[in-house]
């Protein structure tokens, strides 16, 4: 069986369109999708609408969780431009997602949050190094990750960045498909502003082969899209920070 692993879409409909588009040529018989849907000054409403529409398996991202419950006054530019495009319906599906889910594929277990098991805010396998992210230590990975429960497959996002490693102490896997939708972000947040950046525009997302009970691949694909065209809404809604990163996947 092979299924698709999509996360951090963040409002950029073209980037999905384009993933789903390449999925649809992969022989897929699901897609998970790990949070973080709508934020960001692109295409909030469209994404939403397109993610409801599809009835993949979606986990809620921590941006996710602002957007449905925040308080508009008090939320960060991208969360209130979602916030105000989306309707009621559109954010009681947000706020209804599930932190976390298991399943099971093809006798594989697999559990699929956005983050952490235990917070939806925290880096699973990235700690802050130098105002970049880098892999954390085998220590604070497990930490992090605490008891998965048998699970033979761990999917995470958050931090935009692709990865495929080992979990330590547990034969499972971790796999963070990347962002489809923003390639580079700027975290200004205290005690450890940083930056995230994939380095080039492309959307991302994974591809998982299950066979005789035992993950046998494991593929971070990336796409390529209009991100001129993603760039340029960016822009229009006065994100110039934005705009650089959907066209190069640099942030600075």
């Amino acid at each position: 069986m092979r299924f698709a692993v999509i996360a951090d879409v963040h409002g950029n409909v073209l980037a999905l369109d384009a993933v789903l588009a390449d999925i649809a040529t992969r022989g897929v018989e699901r897609i998970v999708n790990l949070g973080d849907c709508v934020s960001g000054p692109l295409w909030p409403r469209e994404t939403c609408e397109r993610l409801r529409g599809l009835g993949v398996t979606t986990v809620r991202g921590n941006h996710d969780r602002w957007v449905a419950a925040g308080e508009p006054a008090e939320m960060y530019p991208s969360d209130r431009y979602a916030h105000d495009a989306l309707d009621d319906s559109h954010r009681h599906w947000l706020g209804g997602l599930p932190h976390m889910v298991d399943f099971d594929v093809g006798g594989v277990l697999v559990r699929a949050f956005h983050a952490t098991p235990a917070d939806d805010n925290v880096y699973l396998t990235e700690e802050v190094v130098g105002g970049r992210l880098a892999l954390a230590s085998p220590a604070d990975i497990a930490a992090r990750l605490g008891d998965i429960q048998g699970a033979g497959l761990v999917l995470c996002g958050h931090s935009h960045v692709p990865r495929l490693l080992q979990a330590p102490e547990s034969p499972a896997l971790i796999v963070n498909p990347g962002s489809v939708g923003g390639p580079a972000y700027d975290d200004p947040t205290e005690p450890h502003p940083h930056v995230s950046e994939a380095g080039s525009p492309h959307a991302r997302y994974g591809l998982i082969t299950v066979e005789g009970g035992t993950v046998t691949a494991a593929d971070l694909i990336a796409v390529t899209y209009d991100w001129t065209a993603a760039a340029d809404r960016a822009a229009a809604n006065g994100r110039a920070e934005w705009a650089r990163a959907l066209a190069t996947g640099f942030i600075r």
